[in-house]
């Protein structure tokens, strides 16, 4: 069975998800994709001809993002990209490292050589739950399924692991100042493609939502972001589901949470045999993945279990990973991870997440995995993981091997 190798991954900047104010909203996310493209093509002097299949994931595939996207940016991308096919995928926030990991799985089948795979969310043209469904807006299915907001979710983890206040904004300042850092020493040049405009202009070439000024008093001033008249309704259903939380207190703020942001990702996976026919170096191995549910209305603890399974099938401990990416969803999230695991927080997140960066749904999981490659190599290390929680009560993760 052939080795999955990582041959690149590149990104566009994240630019504030605001309609009308943010760097990318007059920019089309096809054109978002379009540019992704032909910068992996000019970078590696790629045959796109020999790509077989560009997978993306996409949140809201409706709209600017509707029909099949991926197809319609290769039609539109010169250089060679209209001999590839597409196909968007729909994993909520997990969608564009399922992109990657199915890709991967393509290419350990033997079926496929070579495979363009991320993802793309225009959050400011696509505001959240653009695409609808009966998960949040069929009043009989969320009781049915006692459906919480992600929000709330979240501050229930809070409740139950003794995560305060005080503790989540620690956490975001730390996202903030990490990033901030990581930025103003270039460690995401080597990913960002700069967007540009139809006449070769720079839109946007860095990632526009981080906030240096950030401080620990600006972010206690936060006021909650997930109680209000609706938190009653949601404590009756959470409570069904976990009675020892006599109280839950709305602890995650918008500073505590992922921001609302555009942006697209790509990595391109393929076989150690196709690399050297078409002279590309491989910068990583993808040595296991992990696809897990967890129970649903608590639904945002999957990367545990998803990490665990990923790291049985590589065949690895979580003690023998150099650095973790998790996504930042909400503080919660990462600090759960790093409690139920044991792991370090100076393996977590070590260029900051999407408190700091913003969180582009269906092109998040491959952007992480494009930052956690860079800085493994950046820092010399082997092993690294990336993982996500995923609405619904699921959880993606990769394993890496630095080569």
């Amino acid at each position: 069975m052939p080795d999955a190798m990582i041959f690149d991954a590149v990104r566009t900047p994240r630019g504030k998800g605001k309609p009308g104010t943010g760097a990318l909203y007059e920019t089309k996310p096809i054109e978002l994709v379009v540019g992704l493209l032909e910068g992996l093509r000019t970078r590696l002097a790629l045959d796109p001809g020999r790509v077989d299949d560009l997978i993306l994931g996409i949140s809201s595939a409706v709209g600017d993002q509707g029909s099949c996207l991926p197809r319609i940016a290769a039609l539109c991308a010169p250089g060679g990209w209209i001999q590839v096919p597409g196909m968007a995928l729909q994993r909520f926030c997990g969608a564009g490292l399922e992109a990657v990991n199915l890709a991967a799985e393509k290419v350990r089948s033997g079926w496929h050589d070579l495979i363009a795979a991320g993802g793309v969310e225009s959050m400011s043209r696509l505001g959240l739950g653009a695409s609808g469904g009966a998960w949040i807006y069929d009043p009989a299915t969320s009781l049915k399924i006692a459906y919480v907001p992600q929000g709330y979710s979240a501050d229930m983890i809070a409740a139950l692991h003794g995560f305060d206040r005080e503790t989540l904004d620690a956490f975001a300042l730390r996202s903030q100042q990490l990033a901030a850092a990581a930025r103003g020493a270039g460690h995401f040049k080597r990913s960002l493609i700069p967007v540009l405009d139809g006449n070769g202009l720079t839109v946007l070439d860095h990632d526009e939502y981080i906030r240096e000024e950030t401080t620990a008093a600006s972010l206690a001033s936060l006021k909650p972001a997930f109680g209000g008249a609706s938190a009653g309704a949601h404590a009756v259903v959470a409570r069904q589901r976990y009675p020892q939380l006599d109280r839950i207190a709305a602890v995650h703020t918008a500073g505590s949470s992922s921001g609302i942001v555009d942006g697209a990702s790509l990595v391109l996976v393929g076989s150690e045999k196709i690399g050297k026919e078409l002279n590309l170096r491989p910068r990583a191995r993808i040595l296991g993945t992990g696809l897990v549910t967890v129970e649903a209305t608590l639904m945002l603890t999957g990367p545990v279990p998803a990490t665990q399974k990923a790291l049985a099938k590589a065949g690895l401990r979580a003690d023998q990973i150099d650095l973790f990416e998790v996504n930042e969803a909400f503080a919660a999230v990462p600090l759960h991870f790093a409690k139920t695991l044991g792991v370090p927080m100076d393996k977590i997140n070590v260029n900051g997440g999407s408190i700091a960066m913003g969180h582009p749904i269906g092109a998040t999981g491959a952007i992480i995995l494009g930052t956690l490659l860079d800085e493994l190599e950046r820092r010399q290390l082997r092993y690294g993981v990336a993982t996500l929680c995923v609405a619904g009560g699921m959880g993606v993760a990769s394993v890496i091997e630095r080569l």
